[in-house]
């Protein structure tokens, strides 16, 4: 289903086909987890896609325990929002966001913008990254201001982690620093104990080796080396090409407290890469089960920088 056919849906089917994708077998009481006694309750004065289940007596509606929930925007835009977010390789801002969709406020694009990127965070992660893993970091943020300090990363950026499967899955992690405690941590949490490690020359990594099967491998970047032997850290920065091209074309500057959301996007993406943007849609609406944002968690004490 492409964004035009989508646009032509009405309320109704556009209900029908996420309870197709969140209940690809039938309802599911969100309640008790029953699949045989759930019975839609019609009329009038019920409300559009009510379910009742007969075992715990309770009703709900797909949207409930989602990040739909509570929400006034209709679910046509919601999926045309999904579909947007999902199909964009470089991002899409909240404000193309609100012109595309039709939206009344800035605000509510943000904040609809900000419930797709936690519908595609993909945790709890089901296995860790194994085999060949490149690790490597880079820093988002403004520029170096002239007379500042210079080292890794300078002033005023932010730091982000990639781990990246050769052929595989990519996780990031936005980090306070780059030290050996922060960057091995991040390590171990995310790869698994049989691969191996490819970074290059920082000296946080040095160690690291020891806890895997594999070892760790290393690239000199500040000799010029860029492949050395089966070395290298090309895909991670690959990746960091795409995130920072989005974030420079598309939202030009995001703040340090919402990176880890854009991260999440740009991660999501990368993992379905090879779905087709309906399939890939598919798969972010799954995510959404079990997840509420309240408008107040990604906008607390922020000035809108119309990302």
């Amino acid at each position: 289903m492409d964004i035009i056919e989508i646009g032509q849906l009405s309320e109704e089917q556009a209900r029908k086909h996420i309870e197709k994708i969140r209940w690809p077998n039938g309802p599911v009481c969100i309640h008790c987890g029953d699949t045989e006694n759930v019975v839609r309750i019609d009329g009038k004065s019920a409300r559009p896609g009510l379910l009742r289940c007969k075992s715990c007596r309770k009703q709900f509606t797909v949207t409930v325990g989602t990040i739909f929930e509570d929400s006034h925007i209709p679910l046509s835009k919601w999926l045309m929002g999904f579909h947007l977010l999902c199909s964009s390789k470089k991002g899409f801002s909240a404000l193309q966001l609100q012109r595309n969709l039709g939206l009344k406020s800035y605000k509510s694009a943000f904040h609809m913008a900000h419930r797709i990127r936690y519908a595609m965070k993909m945790e709890p992660m089901r296995s860790l990254l194994n085999g060949p893993v490149e690790v490597d970091e880079t820093y988002v943020g403004a520029r170096r201001k002239r007379g500042s300090k210079r080292g890794r990363g300078g002033e005023h950026k932010v730091p982000v982690v990639a781990l990246v499967e050769r052929n595989g899955k990519v996780r990031t992690r936005v980090v306070e620093r780059v030290n050996a405690k922060t960057l091995k941590q991040v390590i171990r949490d995310n790869v698994h104990k049989d691969s191996t490690i490819y970074t290059d020359e920082w000296k946080s990594y040095k160690g690291i080796g020891k806890e895997f099967i594999g070892g760790h491998k290393t690239v000199n970047h500040g000799s010029g080396q860029y492949v050395n032997g089966d070395a290298y850290t090309n895909t991670a920065e690959c990746f960091f090409s795409l995130l920072k091209r989005g974030i420079m074309g598309q939202f030009h500057h995001v703040s340090k407290k919402h990176l880890q959301r854009y991260c999440d996007e740009f991660s999501f993406r990368w993992n379905f890469k090879d779905l087709e943007d309906d399939a890939r849609m598919m798969m972010a609406i799954r995510g959404a089960e079990g997840k509420r944002l309240m408008y107040k968690v990604p906008v607390n004490a922020l000035a809108l920088s119309k990302a």
